[in-house]
């Protein structure tokens, strides 16, 4: 299947309104505890921090904590000066961007590996809830980016891209920004989940399933 190379700035543009609707989920639920909270027990004064600061919610702060965070700055600024060098730039990256990259991902994906490993057993023992949603919540997503595809007139191999990604989780860029911007949020959780169950469905089922459909809607 031919894929077109703008599926790429898709995967990299994907990745900051997921960021966004977790600050902004994250920062909604602060508030919601602060009210319910009240006072400081020791203190008898309302809370301060993140909680409590009344502009938790304005959409500057959100942009800033999810723009200005280290990876997702390094992807934005490497399709920006993908853009910009050209085929010039492209050639003269070759080296690193080709013939290294595969094997900087294995040992990058060896090292998520044994980082679920040793949190998966927080990540089995959690709600039912999220357990369904790591499991059922791809089919959904891809399910809606079939359907967006469809009215937009993409090529099946567009859309089985466009399939994948939306059915994936983020493993790099929205971790990395989650222990930045939300701390209080379970690392065992959102690694587990999504490298421990969401992965390799996707990789097992997913992926040929995906692809499967995309041929059989669009062709």
């Amino acid at each position: 299947m031919s894929f077109g190379g703008h599926m790429v700035v898709a995967m990299v543009l994907m990745e900051s309104p997921a960021i966004i609707m977790a600050v902004l989920m994250a920062n909604a639920l602060r508030q919601k505890s602060a009210a319910a909270t009240g006072p400081s027990a020791h203190t008898g004064r309302p809370e301060t921090g993140p909680a409590a600061t009344p502009d938790a919610l304005r959409l500057g702060k959100i942009l800033h904590e999810s723009f200005t965070d280290g990876a997702h700055l390094l992807l934005l600024g490497a399709m920006a000066v993908g853009y910009l060098s050209g085929e010039a730039g492209q050639a003269l990256m070759a080296p690193f961007s080709s013939d290294l990259f595969k094997g900087m991902l294995a040992f990058f994906l060896l090292d998520m590996g044994l980082m679920v490993a040793r949190n998966f057993g927080a990540a089995r023992g959690s709600s039912p809830a999220l357990l369904a949603y790591a499991s059922l919540g791809p089919a959904v997503h891809a399910g809606l980016a079939l359907a967006l595809a469809w009215l937009l007139g993409l090529p099946a191999a567009d859309a089985a891209l466009l399939m994948v990604l939306s059915a994936s989780a983020s493993y790099i860029v929205v971790p990395a920004v989650l222990r930045y911007a939300i701390p209080e949020a379970n690392p065992s959780l959102y690694f587990g989940l999504s490298l421990g169950v969401t992965f390799p469905l996707n990789i097992l089922v997913g992926i040929p399933l995906y692809t499967l459909a995309a041929r059989w809607a669009l062709g």
